[in-house]
């Protein structure tokens, strides 16, 4: 009988990945460097260094792919606490550079504790609250809150806002998975909406975040100076019309008017060149991938691994739709990248291992 379930155990199995997962993150990739190519005036060398970024962070995914969920849960509390003492360790003696203190320098590379945090963060809490009653009780809410809050405070000092943001909204999907009572969620929303701006704007934004939020409800206002970036994102996605000017043509991009195109505003390059047409496309392929990830969790054993896959599945979303939402005006400007499209390295190497953790919950649940 073992011998049987042996022989029908597939090629993906063996390597414990979830083939239609692995597709649509690999078409995602490709589609990435053929945007950066393009955004990046065609430059052999930027294309190498992301080629390299990229099949580092896969093999990272296949790595961590192959560590089972429960030596994960078991690991959880203690990934959490090396993060905090990073964070410190960031405030007291890391390195700054453009006024932010965010890298700790470790011999020959440099470490940026809150990415490690975006995902030791769900997995503390998904740990705490797995063999917890559900609904949760108020007791187990505010504890939740606390173990949320204390990488959130130690981010945002660095200054990072953006980060601490979805630093914290990681911890608060995890703490939605396990269910609250819609009394609970009504009176957090309510002072969420009432109170928080006021303390936000009065007693925690720096003068340059409040300038962002400024130049986000009206950015005509500067459209040379605090405005220029949002002013040019529009006016390159609004030029590409429903079909775009196709790949290598985009104006903006290619006549250097729009900044940061080969990060932050990387998806202003795609929209004008491939329109509004191919802008769905592209969303549709970043929901199938968070549909994915829903559906393994939904599938999964236990609720460590339901809330762990669910979570980060959600944080996915969170990323590209901020990204996309400040490209195109809809919300300030925070600095996130668009997942695994954007140049850079760091956030690709935290959304892969984040993609290996709920490809081994996938693959562990099929294997028992």
């Amino acid at each position: 009988m073992l011998k049987d379930r042996l022989y029908k155990r597939t090629f993906f199995d063996i390597i414990k990945i979830d083939p239609t997962l692995m597709l649509f993150l690999l078409i995602l990739s490709a589609v990435g460097l053929m945007v950066l190519y393009s955004a990046s005036g065609q430059s052999s060398d930027t294309m190498i260094r992301q080629t390299t970024r990229l099949l580092f962070s896969f093999t990272i995914l296949l790595v961590v792919a192959q560590i089972s969920p429960q030596y994960l849960k078991l690991i959880s509390p203690w990934v959490f606490i090396i993060g905090i003492i990073m964070l410190i360790l960031v405030l007291l003696v890391g390195d700054i550079s453009k006024g932010a203190q965010r890298w700790l320098n470790i011999y020959f590379f440099r470490l940026q504790p809150s990415e490690w945090m975006k995902i030791a963060l769900p997995m503390a809490i998904s740990w705490y609250l797995h063999d917890k009653p559900h609904p949760l009780k108020l007791s187990h809410f505010l504890v939740a809150m606390l173990i949320i809050l204390l990488p959130v405070i130690l981010i945002f000092y660095q200054p990072d806002l953006g980060t601490a943001i979805l630093v914290g909204i990681s911890g608060l999907f995890v703490i939605f998975l396990a269910g609250l009572s819609w009394w609970f969620i009504g009176i957090f929303v309510l002072l969420f909406i009432v109170v928080m701006p006021y303390i936000m704007w009065n007693f925690v934004m720096h003068a340059y975040q409040k300038t962002r939020v400024l130049t986000f409800i009206n950015p005509e206002t500067d459209m040379l100076g605090a405005g220029y970036h949002i002013t040019q994102s529009k006016i390159a996605i609004g030029s590409g019309g429903n079909f775009g000017h196709g790949w290598l043509n985009s104006t903006q991009s290619g006549l250097d008017f729009l900044p940061e195109r080969t990060t932050d505003f990387i998806f202003a390059v795609f929209g004008e060149e491939f329109g509004f047409l191919g802008a769905i496309l592209l969303l549709c392929l970043y929901l199938i991938i968070v549909y994915r990830g829903l559906y393994i969790a939904i599938k999964s054993r236990n609720l460590y691994d339901k809330f762990l896959a669910g979570s980060l599945s959600l944080t996915f979303f969170i990323y590209f739709f901020v990204n996309i939402g400040m490209v195109i005006g809809i919300l300030p400007v925070v600095g996130i990248p668009l997942p695994l499209v954007s140049y850079g390295g760091t956030s690709m190497v935290t959304l892969c291992i984040s993609f290996g953790m709920i490809m081994s919950i996938h693959s562990f649940k099929r294997l028992l």
